[in-house]
């Protein structure tokens, strides 16, 4: 559960901040007239992003065994590469976020109500299409339904709150340090879903060394035991571990903390070069 409501307040925080960041603008505009088509782009964000978690759990019901594992292990290794992609997105971009969107609402609000909601619709849908499969890779990973999807609820929730408080100036955040550590345990997590999907892969008989286990702890840390659900809920960490497993686990986490944590370069503004003048001539 705790891994989950991090990945909704994360991923729902930026949507929330996404669609205050919109109304505000069109509000200290005098733009309120044009509030509708916003929310209706939201809104239609929201049913998408619904209607793909349900059509992968739908689909994915339909599957022999050998079937799910090889869709579940795929479409974990893409949830994987979207959230990375996002994390490192959002970390150079937190602190031009507003700046970007006004300038997107700008160009909307010159074309008509149809691009407002284009604008409202990709902006929020895309944190929400990523927490969908996000999500329900981790259900696939853990194997329980009501935590992760409880888990993720009370996140949005709390950011849909957040994001309130931030659209009414109740509430500074700041984007840059937020998304910094938000950013580092969701590469944590992602991790772990790589690995579990390396697992469904092999299960799948797509990938090699089901058997070939890197290390097995199952006695020291028995799968069904509080602090054995409390790894595999939160960091995806399987008891027994295969050895591709592990080496993909390693190969991905070393070089995306590396270059996350690595400092952000601010270009240096450069001091204009002022043409020297012309030498004064005697008449």
């Amino acid at each position: 559960m705790i891994a989950n409501y991090l990945i909704g307040l994360r991923e729902g925080l930026e949507a929330a901040l996404v669609v205050s960041i919109l109304v505000a603008y069109l509000v200290k505009t005098g733009r309120r007239d044009r509030l509708a088509p916003v929310w209706v782009g939201v809104l239609a964000a929201v049913a998408v992003s619904l209607l793909f978690g349900a059509l992968l759990t739908f689909t994915s019901n339909q599957m022999s065994f050998q079937a799910q594992e090889a869709f579940g292990g795929t479409l974990s290794i893409v949830a994987v590469g979207f959230v990375t992609w996002m994390v490192f997105w959002m970390r150079r971009t937190a602190r031009s976020l507003s700046k970007e969107l006004r300038g997107r609402m700008d160009a909307a609000l010159a074309m008509g109500a149809g691009a407002l909601i284009v604008t409202a619709f990709i902006a929020v849908g895309r944190e929400g299409l990523e927490t969908s499969l996000f999500i329900w890779s981790a259900i696939q990973a853990t194997g329980q339904n009501t935590q992760p999807v409880l888990g993720a609820a009370l996140g949005l929730l709390t950011a849909v709150v957040i994001g309130y408080l931030f659209y009414k100036g109740a509430v500074k955040i700041n984007l840059a340090k937020f998304f910094l550590w938000t950013g580092a345990i969701l590469i944590v997590v992602a991790a772990g879903v790589l690995s579990y999907g390396i697992h469904d892969l092999q299960e799948a008989g797509v990938l090699p060394g089901l058997n070939s286990l890197a290390f097995d702890v199952s006695g020291a840390v028995p799968p069904d035991s509080w602090y054995g659900t409390l790894l595999r809920g939160t960091v995806n960490f399987t008891p027994a571990t295969t050895w591709l497993q592990a080496i993909a686990w390693l190969v991905y986490i070393v070089p995306v903390f590396v270059f996350f944590l690595r400092p952000t370069r601010t270009p240096v503004a450069q001091a204009p070069v002022v043409p020297a003048a012309a030498p004064a001539t005697n008449r």
